[in-house]
């Protein structure tokens, strides 16, 4: 399974972004999608996941009530809707994929993830 993440660009604060996740070459199946990101010199973040069997979602703390991941079973994407955008979350998005299920618990750990999207860029100024 290849992945590609798309729709970044560059906003204003308090602006929006809808980001897309394809899987192609197969299907996403059973297990999570998930957004991470890395901003300039730091580390890869978890930014949300959801769970491809039950639909079930966890957000960051830290975009909690501002974005939104979603699937589209019939595209084949998974979407995350950027809302209320600040500097802070000025980043490479990357899409990741696994292909069986995991714990609630351990779907927001980096390497759980078999599969990577090439990340998008996001930039929001201030």
């Amino acid at each position: 399974v290849q992945l590609q993440a798309f729709g970044g660009g560059s906003v204003q604060a308090g602006g929006s972004l809808r980001l897309s996740c394809a899987a192609s070459g197969g299907s996403f199946g059973s297990g999570p999608v998930a957004w991470f990101r890395q901003a300039p010199g730091k580390e890869r973040e978890f930014v949300s996941v959801i769970d491809m069997w039950t639909g079930n979602t966890i957000y960051a703390d830290s975009v909690k009530g501002r974005f939104t991941i979603s699937r589209d079973k019939a595209k084949n994407t998974v979407n995350l809707e950027m809302n209320s955008l600040n500097p802070l979350d000025t980043a490479v998005y990357y899409c990741a994929s696994r292909n069986g299920r995991i714990v609630t618990s351990s779907q927001h750990r980096a390497g759980a993830y078999e599969y990577w999207g090439q990340g998008t860029l996001v930039t929001v100024s201030s």
